[in-house]
């Protein structure tokens, strides 16, 4: 069980990194898939990710199902982590966030595509859901397998989605790879901004340079930025 204590005890420490940086505030959330059962989950309950503490850590089934209640109230949008492992079993980690830089991008129809090679984990160019185009007029929010599995098929085989109106998702092959991305596409978002203010010609990342950073991008340099976080969201840091 070490293994996955030490997994649960990272899943807290993301949340508060996620707080401290700014991606989440009283609203997001981040799960990481059992190391012992694909087809099942952990995810705190539903909690401001910045309080978040061991004991709310929840275990479900990719349908949503938690395994032992114990009377804690899930998240609504759970179906989002559900629909993500059922498509993609390469994901490990899933984070759900409306950090503010990346709302303009989901509801103009302008393209995301990375600007610096420390954002390239985020994908030559990030696709935008629209849960209109199939389900009309909702609350926007992803209540079900249904509207998960919908926004899953938008993300693709991708690391990050943009969610008109909503936010985004960002899933990975881990944990702190996931927050990474999920940290760097809010930057990303912010500095193409800020480039497009100044120039109608900004010079992206190429596909190729896209590729090759995000496929270089070691656990070392990942481990550098999570130490980091973590003694600034008051973590201890652990290799």
């Amino acid at each position: 069980m070490a293994k996955l204590d030490d997994l649960l005890e990272d899943l807290v420490t993301a949340n508060r990194v996620l707080a401290s940086q700014g991606i989440v505030d009283s609203f997001g959330h981040v799960s990481i898939r059992s190391p012992d059962n694909p087809k099942h989950y952990y995810l705190s309950r539903a909690r401001a990710p910045e309080r978040v503490e061991r004991a709310d850590i929840m275990e479900f089934t990719l349908e949503g199902d938690p395994v032992d209640a114990k009377g804690r109230k899930p998240y609504l949008e759970r179906f989002i982590h559900g629909a993500a492992y059922e498509a993609r079993p390469d994901v490990m980690a899933v984070i759900h966030n409306h950090s503010p830089g990346v709302i303009p991008y989901g509801i103009t129809g302008h393209k995301m595509r990375p600007v610096m090679h420390m954002c390239a984990t985020i994908g030559y160019e990030v696709p935008i859901w629209d849960q209109h185009k199939k389900f009309g007029d909702t609350n926007l929010l992803v209540e079900s397998m249904a509207v998960g599995r919908d926004l899953a098929k938008t993300l693709g085989k991708g690391r990050t989605a943009l969610m008109r109106g909503h936010g985004c998702i960002v899933v990975g092959h881990e944990l702190r790879a996931t927050v990474y991305t999920a940290v760097y596409l809010e930057l990303n978002a912010k500095l193409q901004m800020q480039a497009e203010a100044m120039s109608k010609k900004v010079q992206f990342l190429t596909k190729g340079e896209q590729k090759k950073v995000a496929d270089t991008t070691s656990v070392s340099n990942v481990n550098r930025a999570w130490e980091n976080w973590c003694r600034k969201a008051e973590r201890a840091y652990k290799e």
